[in-house]
């Protein structure tokens, strides 16, 4: 090899250590963690072998986040394996048993109930494998040794759409929650976040909190009675974008649009439809954070033997996003696009 070929080679290979480390602290920096951190850990210098799973695909924030971890793991070289739980917790439990029967590097988790997975996520835990949890828990941290928990404020992510809903309707009036699924414990805090902003209006009536499980479908058959059963609907507050949209499409065909919408993750489509005005406010789970952060994660684990806890990686690690308006509706799209939040 001659020595120009060397030194292309060895400033190629630097400009990648340093476009990894500088992209890494741009993620964990939006996640409490000091960018030092990313800093001495950069690309695995062998293919590592990643399994994750999130509730399933049909659901937009999870197929942003598939999008994301595989993203990120092309530049941490990491090589991402799906385990699609199909919003089902059944389908979900036999591709985690399947993940568990092989080999990993590290995988991730998001569980569509919890204490779904327990069982298989152990027996990884006991292989030595780490472990690291998105978005809801698989299981009490006190009750599992997972690597780290990745997740959102779900209490705060409910409660600052509903106040924006109850402020926009003068602080009175009909509502309805449509929330995910119930074992889910974003789910929970969601909901949380709701009742803790509608227990101080007693002049808001809480309508209906049937859960749709995510599914627009279900969603869809939900609004169909609602908006028969119910002839004053003021303002409607849904655990994802996704069940949003579907039941603005039923309010549009039933002539109902004033109706205000509020949602959580902030996906493209509702960024949009805030723009617009078909959703009054939607606030972001960032999946990309999520996701991204699940692959450095894991990375840290492996390549740097980073450890819980004890200067290592927290065991809980809070990845929030803001309430998405018109202002920040442009900027919020674009990091998106390049899977920063």
């Amino acid at each position: 090899m001659s020595g120009t070929d060397k030194f292309s080679r060895t400033r190629r290979d630097l400009l990648q250590t340093a476009a990894v480390a500088g992209a890494a602290g741009a993620l964990f920096g939006g996640m409490g963690i000091s960018p030092a951190l990313s800093a001495e850990m950069g690309r695995s210098e062998k293919p590592l072998k990643a399994a994750f799973s999130n509730a399933g695909l049909q659901a937009t924030w999870c197929a942003q986040g598939k999008q994301a971890a595989e993203w990120w793991g092309k530049l941490f070289n990491v090589e991402v394996t799906w385990f699609d739980g199909q919003l089902d917790a059944v389908k979900q439990r036999a591709a985690i048993d399947n993940m568990a029967s092989q080999k990993w590097d590290f995988v991730a988790i998001q569980a569509f109930g919890i204490g779904t997975l327990t069982q298989p996520v152990q027996k990884m835990i006991d292989a030595g494998i780490p472990v690291i949890d998105m978005d809801t828990l698989i299981a009490p941290l006190d009750q599992i040794k997972i690597h780290s928990f990745l997740a959102p404020d779900n209490e705060f992510m409910g409660a600052s759409v509903t106040q924006a809903l109850v402020n926009a309707i003068g602080g009175k009036g009909k509502i309805i929650m449509t929330q995910g699924a119930l074992g889910h414990t974003g789910a929970q805090g969601r909901a949380k976040g709701f009742n803790s902003i509608i227990k101080k209006y007693p002049n808001i009536e809480v309508l209906d909190t049937q859960p749709a499980d995510w599914d627009v479908s279900k969603t869809a058959r939900l609004w169909e009675t609602y908006l028969t059963k119910y002839p004053q609907i003021d303002a409607a507050f849904f655990h994802n974008d996704d069940m949003a949209l579907a039941a603005y499409n039923i309010m549009k065909a039933h002539n109902r649009t004033k109706i205000l919408i509020g949602g959580v993750d902030a996906m493209p489509p509702a960024i949009e439809a805030v723009s617009d005005g078909r959703m009054y406010a939607t606030v972001r789970n960032p999946s990309c954070r999520i996701h991204g952060g699940a692959i450095v994660a894991g990375v840290a684990a492996v390549v740097a033997g980073e450890k819980t806890g004890a200067g290592g990686i927290p065991q809980n690690v809070v990845t929030d996003g803001p309430v998405v308006t018109k202002a920040n509706a442009p900027g919020m799209l674009w990091m998106e696009s390049h899977f920063l939040i």
